[in-house]
């Protein structure tokens, strides 16, 4: 009745996969299935740690011989799941519930749909050189399901998500696209074109997998590109993110010139904060729309 399905890329998946597979276990009036396709990781100690997992009963392990990126390998787990019910998670989750599975299971309807259970991160940063991006986390990603259904798309997350596969046939993940940030806007905005309704409830997994702040600033600028690549191609309406909708204000108003001498004045400021162990998140988005603005002050 359900597939579980987790991509993953040098990252041991272990103790996700016997959470899950045990509170499956649990419940014997469904069947289930338990996929895990590893994207060419580099780390053998990693795929073999991983390839353990075979000796789960209903658990399959594939080592995919070349990189196909977080997108393709997504809608290849989708194609090759035997179930109507489609569980996305992340490798770098973990379920804060033992009844995780048996929420989602409760609450699918007759109809086809996209549950979200959402997100939450640990209450005090244990790392200081991933201050930033837990700091994130814990305002903009960590929210209540109320708060999410203020704006169901785009408070959609693709680290732990339920669709019936017949949605699914109808949006994948896009493949033409680079291998970027922002595949899951993308999708939800997908979702909304098609008029397909995303619930948001309670039952959220951990995030693990916490950059440390370098690397979210390079993945957070690489974000940007993607919104920016998203807007050019016509994939997306310039109003459905905050900062396309804040830059083409910016660019009726014809001040994109000053965001961009900003950008180029002040990257080394911005950056000196938000490499601190108290980064403004004020200061990041405004970084990041100078950045936008940058991007398209270049002939």
């Amino acid at each position: 009745m359900i597939s579980v399905l987790i991509p993953t890329y040098n990252y041991n998946v272990v103790s996700l996969v016997e959470n899950i597979y045990k509170q499956c276990k649990s419940h014997l009036n469904f069947k289930f299935e338990i996929l895990i396709y590893d994207d060419c990781s580099t780390d053998k100690n990693i795929v073999d740690l991983n390839k353990t997992l075979t000796t789960l009963e209903h658990c399959n392990v594939k080592v995919l011989s070349k990189n196909i990126g977080r997108s393709a390998i997504r809608n290849k787990l989708a194609e090759d799941a035997i179930y109507d019910w489609l569980l996305f998670l992340d490798a770098d989750v973990m379920p804060i519930s033992e009844d995780f599975i048996l929420n989602y299971m409760s609450v699918i309807d007759k109809e086809p749909c996209v549950i979200y259970g959402g997100i939450l991160y640990p209450e005090t940063d244990q790392d200081e050189l991933k201050t930033l991006r837990w700091h994130y986390g814990k305002k903009r990603e960590a929210l209540d399901h109320n708060d999410r259904n203020k704006n169901v798309y785009l408070s959609f997350l693709t680290l732990n998500f339920l669709i019936h596969k017949s949605i699914f046939k109808t949006v994948k993940f896009n493949e033409d696209i680079p291998n970027f940030r922002h595949e899951d806007t993308l999708f939800s905005y997908n979702l909304m074109q098609h008029k397909i309704p995303i619930k948001h409830i309670n039952n959220p997994t951990y995030h693990l997998g916490i950059e440390d702040s370098k690397t979210f600033i390079k993945k957070s600028l690489e974000s940007v590109e993607a919104i920016n690549l998203f807007i050019k191609s016509g994939l997306i309406d310039p109003n459905y993110t905050l900062i396309s909708r804040t830059h083409k204000t910016i660019s009726k108003l014809k001040l994109g010139f000053i965001f961009n001498n900003i950008y180029n004045h002040f990257k080394a400021k911005f950056e000196k904060n938000l490499l601190s162990n108290r980064p403004s998140l004020f200061i990041f988005d405004f970084y990041r729309l100078c950045y936008y603005c940058h991007l398209n002050s270049k002939k």
